[in-house]
C-alpha cells in the first residue's frame, strides 16, 4: 500500500507533463513566430522525432512560401516523412520538390529519395505489381537523368530485385495450370512468358515446366492424339537441352524423350535399360517437385 501511494502521485505528474507537452507543441505548431518555428523543427528532426518536425515543416512551407528558406522547409518536410517511414507522403513531397526546385542544392538528393520512396512501396510478388512497375520506370528515368551516378549501385540493385518480383509473379502464375494439372494451358502460360521476356530470371526452370508440360498432356491424351503430340514435347526437350545440356533437369527429361522415342517406334535401346532410367526418373522427379513447392 505504501508503494500505491507513490505510484499514483508519479503517474498523475507523467500525465500533466505529456499534457503540458502536447499543449506547448499545439501553441508552438499553431505560432507564427517562423523563426521560433524554424528551429524547434530542426530540433525535434535532430532529436530523431519526425513526424513532429513533419508538422512543423509543413506548417512553414505555408509561411516561408518564396523566401530563401522555402526549399529548406520543403526538403526537410519530405525527409521528415521519409524518416517517419511515411513514403506514401514523403514521395509525394520529394515529387513536387524537385518539379518546383530544379536548380537547389537539395534536388539532386530529393530525386533520388523520391525513387527510394516508390521503391519501398513496393509488395512482394504475390502481390499487385503495378507499384514495381511504376518503381522500375521512375528508377530508369532517374539514372537517364542523373549523370553523375552518385547511386548507381544502389539503383542497379533495386532494379534487379523488382525485375526478379516481376519474373517470379510470371513463373508462379504460369506454374499454377501446371499445379492444377492443366498442362495445356500451362504450357501456354510458359510459352507466353519467354515470347514477352525471353531474359526471365526463371528461364531454365521455364523451359524445364513448358516441357513437363507437353509430356504429360500427351501421355493423358486419347492414343489418337498422343503422336503429334510426343512430338511437341520432343521439340521443347530439344529446345531446353540445347540450352541447359548440364541442368539438374536433364535427367528427368532424358526419361521422358527415351519413352516418348518408345511410344513412336524410335527407341533402339532395350526394356530393361528403359525400365531402370524410369526407376530413377521417378525418383529425381519428386526431389525436383519437392524443391518447387
Amino acid at each position: 500500500m505504501k508503494h500505491l501511494k507513490f505510484l499514483i502521485p508519479a503517474s498523475i505528474a507523467a500525465v500533466a507533463m505529456l499534457s503540458s507537452c502536447r499543449a506547448q507543441f499545439d501553441a508552438l505548431l499553431s505560432s507564427n513566430d517562423t523563426d521560433l518555428k524554424y528551429e524547434s523543427a530542426f530540433e525535434y528532426f535532430n532529436d530523431g522525432k519526425y513526424g513532429k518536425a513533419a508538422q512543423l515543416f509543413e506548417s512553414l512551407s505555408v509561411l516561408m512560401n518564396g523566401t530563401e528558406r522555402d526549399d529548406t522547409v520543403q526538403y526537410y518536410w519530405g525527409l521528415s516523412n521519409y524518416m517517419a517511414k511515411d513514403y506514401y507522403t514523403a514521395e509525394t513531397n520529394f515529387s513536387k520538390f524537385v518539379e518546383t526546385f530544379p536548380r537547389s542544392p537539395f534536388s539532386s538528393e530529393a530525386a533520388f529519395l523520391r525513387i527510394d520512396c516508390l521503391y519501398r512501396q513496393t509488395y512482394r510478388y504475390e502481390l499487385d505489381q503495378n507499384p514495381t512497375r511504376t518503381a522500375i520506370q521512375a528508377i530508369n528515368q532517374y539514372q537517364v537523368d542523373e549523370k553523375s551516378g552518385v547511386h548507381k549501385d544502389v539503383c542497379d540493385n533495386m532494379l534487379k530485385d523488382l525485375q526478379q518480383r516481376l519474373d517470379k509473379k510470371e513463373y508462379e502464375n504460369a506454374r499454377l495450370y501446371y499445379k492444377m494439372e492443366d498442362y495445356k494451358a500451362a504450357r501456354v502460360a510458359f510459352k507466353n512468358i519467354l515470347k514477352d521476356n525471353s531474359d526471365n530470371q526463371y528461364r531454365e526452370d521455364i523451359l524445364y515446366y513448358t516441357a513437363m508440360s507437353s509430356y504429360k498432356y500427351a501421355s493423358l491424351s486419347v492414343q489418337a492424339k498422343q503422336k503429334e503430340r510426343y512430338l511437341v514435347f520432343i521439340d521443347d526437350y530439344y529446345n531446353f537441352i540445347s540450352e541447359n545440356p548440364d541442368s539438374k533437369y536433364s535427367r528427368v527429361l532424358e526419361v521422358m524423350f527415351k519413352r516418348c522415342q518408345k511410344a513412336l517406334g524410335r527407341y533402339s535401346g532395350s526394356d530393361a535399360d528403359l525400365e531402370e532410367k524410369a526407376k530413377d526418373f521417378e525418383k529425381t522427379q519428386k526431389l525436383l517437385e519437392k524443391d518447387q513447392k
